[in-house]
């Protein structure tokens, strides 16, 4: 943990894929009590096709906030480069995750999903719990305004991801899901509730558009901090700016209100100061990209800019 650390707080950070790896890798430097709420709608690579054959949530994203928590002192290290290891060749192996063939075979074997993710954390000696946002595979569907004004639907999170129209709306199917309970309680105890950054429609917005979800978010009294984005995405955002970014939460979120938006200080606009208004929230801006990739975020950077956010609340 970083000198600023708040070990009694209990985060719970909400995303998937790369980007809520980044930030959980922040987070676990704050505090010990971390829970990553993962989005279940990948429907491609290694995880489409478990998904497809065995009739489970998808792994992929799963295994990457477990191996984003694991402890980098001990052997969990060493587990976490296995788990993420990805056979090559042209046999039936070919482009699966190991990992993801251990979690799905957790899952047969123990029955619970839940149960499968938490021994995976024993085995990486994991700082905090992975949960998936919802128990069943989820779909994410978008209403895409392409050139010409034409406004299609686009089904699946891989073509919403891809698509070369502009997202106008987003939604998941079955919007009645069942809520993973564990989530649930999770969102409930909070303390802080970190969202971003991420694949913008498809790993943090999804989480906004399930009704259950939205109204456990809505309720909860936790601080809500929105990590933006340092770039748009080819595809889904693409041509957004980081007020636009800011502006598609306020839309999807509609009366979730939040308390910070944390912006690369180099980015910063005058138009996402207005933006943040629409969601209750200030801006914070700092030096939080990485220097050798100004694409990604500094886990280092970004933990100590949100311990100090943190500490200055907790003081106040």
């Amino acid at each position: 943990m970083t000198a600023h650390a708040l070990p009694s707080l209990k985060i719970v950070a909400l995303g998937g894929g790369h980007g809520l790896s980044a930030s959980l890798r922040a987070l676990k430097k704050i505090t010990p009590h971390l829970i990553a709420i993962v989005g279940v709608s990948d429907n491609g690579g290694s995880s489409g096709r478990l998904r497809e054959e065995f009739s489970v949530i998808p792994p992929g994203d799963l295994r990457m906030a477990l191996t984003a928590l694991c402890d980098e002192e001990t052997e969990g290290r060493m587990w976490a480069d296995v788990l993420q290891h990805r056979f090559s060749g042209a046999g039936p192996l070919q482009g699966h995750a190991l990992g993801n063939l251990l979690i799905t075979a957790l899952w047969q074997k123990q029955g619970d999903v839940v149960a499968g993710l938490d021994a995976v954390c024993r085995l990486l000696h994991a700082q905090g719990r992975v949960l998936p946002l919802a128990m069943q595979p989820l779909d994410v569907v978008a209403d895409v305004e392409f050139e010409g004004g034409g406004v299609q639907q686009v089904f699946g999170q891989i073509s919403v991801a891809r698509t070369l129209g502009k997202v106008v709306d987003v939604r998941l199917e079955p919007a009645d899901a069942q809520m993973c309970p564990e989530t649930m309680e999770a969102i409930a105890q909070a303390d802080v509730i970190v969202m971003g950054p991420g694949s913008w429609y498809t790993s943090v917005i999804n989480h906004l558009v399930l009704p259950e979800m939205a109204r456990a978010l809505r309720e909860s009294s936790a601080r809500k901090l929105l990590i933006a984005n340092l770039c748009a995405q080819t595809g889904e955002t693409s041509g957004y700016s980081l007020a636009a970014h800011v502006d598609s939460i306020a839309a999807h979120g509609r009366d979730l209100r939040f308390n910070a938006v944390f912006i690369e200080q180099e980015l910063a606009e005058k138009d996402v100061e207005t933006a943040a208004q629409r969601l209750g929230a200030e801006v914070v801006s700092a030096h939080i990209a990485d220097s050798s990739n100004p694409q990604v975020h500094n886990p280092a950077a970004l933990a100590q800019v949100l311990a100090r956010y943190l500490s200055t609340e907790v003081c106040d």
